[in-house]
């Protein structure tokens, strides 16, 4: 019997279950939580003990995904669980198109309706979400999130956990930083450095 565990039983990872689902690689699915006493019988998956036990419980599944959204506890859980020898699957929907020659980081998700083109390259943990696209020749670097509806231009290079907010747009080959936190509906014309929010339209810092 193929079994997933899941850390993370949030909204996002009730998402990356339902995408699980749709691969249908596994035939049992449960979840880690540190909030696991009371969300256990709450959702369709079992919610089966705290992320704490992350490393001892991996060992019973024969595949795990960290489902948490802030990219650097991602990492880490990432990081932990790969020097434990555990396996950690790309995840991506039924219902995305990404390129042959794309290129996607263990642990990386890639939700319904999202487009991945041409000589595109995903670190490890990279969250693509629903509707999403990115475009030929972009680079994004471990732990980035590309949120519901961003869109991403050619070219374009992204540093380690960046965040890309609900439907914001990126010009091509602009440059964001490590750490770069883009708002909602933002529109973003020139490189932005490491560590920096930017919003609005244009993009400016906030």
């Amino acid at each position: 019997m193929s079994s997933l565990l899941i850390i993370g039983a949030s909204g996002h990872g009730k998402v990356v279950a339902e995408t699980a689902e749709a691969i249908g690689s596994w035939e049992t699915i449960a979840f880690l939580d540190d909030d696991f006493a009371t969300l256990n019988g709450k959702l369709r998956w079992p919610v089966v003990a705290s992320s704490k036990d992350a490393i001892t419980l991996s060992r019973q599944y024969d595949a795990v995904v960290v489902a948490i959204g802030h990219a650097e506890i991602r990492l880490r859980f990432i990081n932990e669980l790969a020097a434990a020898g555990c396996v950690l699957p790309v995840l991506l929907h039924p219902a995305a198109w990404v390129s042959m020659s794309a290129n996607l980081g263990v642990g990386s998700v890639v939700f319904a309706g999202a487009v991945i083109q041409a000589d595109v390259r995903l670190g490890r943990a990279v969250i693509v979400n629903t509707s999403a696209s990115v475009d030929h020749d972009c680079q994004l670097a471990d732990g980035v999130h590309v949120c519901p509806g961003a869109h991403l231009a050619g070219n374009i290079v992204v540093g380690e956990g960046a965040w890309l907010g609900i439907g914001c747009v990126v010009k091509q080959g602009v440059c964001l930083g490590k750490g770069v936190t883009v708002g909602a509906g933002a529109v973003v014309l020139k490189n932005v450095t490491d560590g920096l929010t930017v919003a609005g339209c244009p993009a400016r810092a906030i």
